[in-house]
């Protein structure tokens, strides 16, 4: 059946009609409305909308562009030079801080990250190092853990205790020239000995994936004596807040909870997330299924924030109860990854790098009080990771290049820091030299790890076989550290 001739001519007319109608309509109802009154708008109303979706909202745009050119653009750089990519977004964050754009160009360094952008720039870094939080958690593999778990939990421990002897040591120096009479110096020693023994884990993590390591024995037992150690680094940072806000009760029901958390999340949360996935897990994921896991993240997160330990743990626990083999966790990785590690991430060391000013370490007395900073965390860490690294089985280079990794520093500290600078319990000058203390004993790893183990970092060998389920990986060939 052929369709109905149009007259184009009379559509045209009947096209023009209808907007002139509307048009006379609107007319009408504009003159009609001009003679009515509303109620005056309050102050407060006025402010609301102005809000954060104003001014606020454009800055951070620039903020978070320009975080991702530098980080990439630096990470690139530190590739060349065989330092994992992940310093140059940490370098980079600094950069973009008063530390060297703030003294260069002032102008610069507020219209890109002015004061009004720092609330909202730290929401989004939180919610990058939750998310990636839980990736590494997800991408654990705890079959590499059966045999190790004494190893695991006495080496960290060991890798606390040093450290944090040496920091409360070190404090006996630091206090009368650094802090100020409003500060304790219980509180103070016992924040600086925590500060020490904190490994960064998710900086560790990336650079394990950067080396081609993390799904090793070694960057197993590393990643895992990270996770035990900066667990054990939160409980006693609560038991310092606690002492701080004269409510030590609090800190011990932290710690008791903590472990009711994970012994909740791996006796009951695991095998059911297991069990529901050996149902379902010849299909693949859908959309609802990835939503149900983000609300569990979430819910996660959110438990572990009410008792008292930051979110990123909760995060990290509830990934690694999902299958690290199953397709739904295949699917995470592939959601979220690249979003959490170019955009997301980024964002904490910029907001990292607002509140760190080198310009603070004026004197030679500061820079030599900088130094022992970093002799005594790098001591304190590789010393006693190595000694209880070759008393609970490893070889003696084995547990060298385990406190190497274990020396890694960053993010969890800058976490730390950022609370004791928020409480008040360290001045700006310490906490600019614990992040250059961060900075260099993370950069130190790559090459002393490398002459260890004989890798050449960064460098894809071949691929290596399928996994299950189709996921291809590629990490690069490791030599076995004997």
């Amino acid at each position: 059946m052929n369709a109905p001739q149009r007259n184009p001519v009379r559509a045209a007319f009947a096209y023009a009609g209808m907007v002139a109608g509307a048009v006379g309509l609107f007319l009408l109802i504009r003159r009609s409305g001009e003679m009515l009154s509303a109620a005056d708008r309050t102050a407060s109303a006025r402010l609301a909308a102005a809000g954060p979706a104003g001014d606020t909202f454009w800055h951070l745009l620039v903020a978070l562009a320009a975080v991702v050119i530098i980080g990439r653009s630096l990470g690139r750089v530190f590739r060349k030079i065989h330092q994992p990519p992940v310093i140059g977004e940490v370098v980079g964050g600094v950069l973009l801080g008063p530390s060297l754009l703030g003294a260069i160009s002032p102008s610069a360094y507020h219209f890109i990250l002015p004061p009004s952008v720092v609330p909202s720039l730290a929401i989004v870094s939180q919610l990058g190092v939750m998310l990636y939080m839980f990736l590494i958690g997800v991408e654990l593999n705890p079959n590499l853990l059966r045999g190790q778990v004494h190893a695991t939990v006495a080496t960290s421990h060991a890798s606390i205790v040093l450290p944090f002897v040496l920091g409360a040591g070190l404090a006996l120096f630091l206090y009368p020239r650094f802090s100020t009479s409003d500060v304790q110096f219980t509180s103070f020693a016992l924040f600086l000995g925590i500060a020490m023994s904190v490994t960064a884990f998710p900086v560790l993590a990336r650079i394990l994936s950067d080396l081609g390591m993390k799904k090793t024995e070694l960057g197993t037992i590393a990643l895992s004596c990270a996770a035990v150690d900066d667990v054990t680094a939160w409980c006693l940072l609560a038991l310092v807040v606690g002492i701080v806000e004269s409510s030590a009760e609090s800190a011990l029901s932290v710690t008791v909870l903590t472990l009711g958390f994970i012994v909740v999340m791996f006796v009951i949360v695991r095998p059911a997330i297991a069990a529901r996935l050996r149902r379902v897990d010849d299909r693949e994921p859908t959309r609802g299924a990835i939503a149900v896991t983000v609300v569990g993240l979430l819910a996660s997160a959110l438990l572990t924030e009410a008792i008292g330990v930051h979110a990123v743990f909760g995060a990290f626990l509830f990934g690694a109860v999902i299958p690290h083999n199953s397709k739904l966790a295949h699917a995470l990785i592939q959601t979220f990854e690249n979003l959490v590690t170019i955009l997301l991430l980024p964002a904490f060391f910029a907001f990292a790098g607002m509140r760190t000013e080198i310009g603070l370490i004026s004197t030679w007395s500061a820079w030599f009080a900088c130094g022992l900073v970093i002799v005594a965390a790098t001591i304190g860490k590789f010393g006693g990771t190595l000694v209880a690294g070759h008393f609970t089985g490893l070889s003696w280079r084995r547990a060298a290049a385990l406190g190497i990794l274990m020396n890694t520093r960053g993010l969890m500290q800058l976490i730390v820091l950022n609370i004791g600078l928020d409480l008040g319990i360290i001045s700006p000058t310490i906490f600019t030299m614990m992040v250059l203390m961060a900075l260099v004993t993370t950069i130190a790893a790559t090459p002393v790890l490398q002459r260890l183990t004989r890798v050449t970092p960064f460098v894809t060998y071949a691929r290596q076989p399928t996994l299950p389920y189709g996921v291809v990986q590629t990490d690069r060939v490791v030599p076995r550290i004997d």
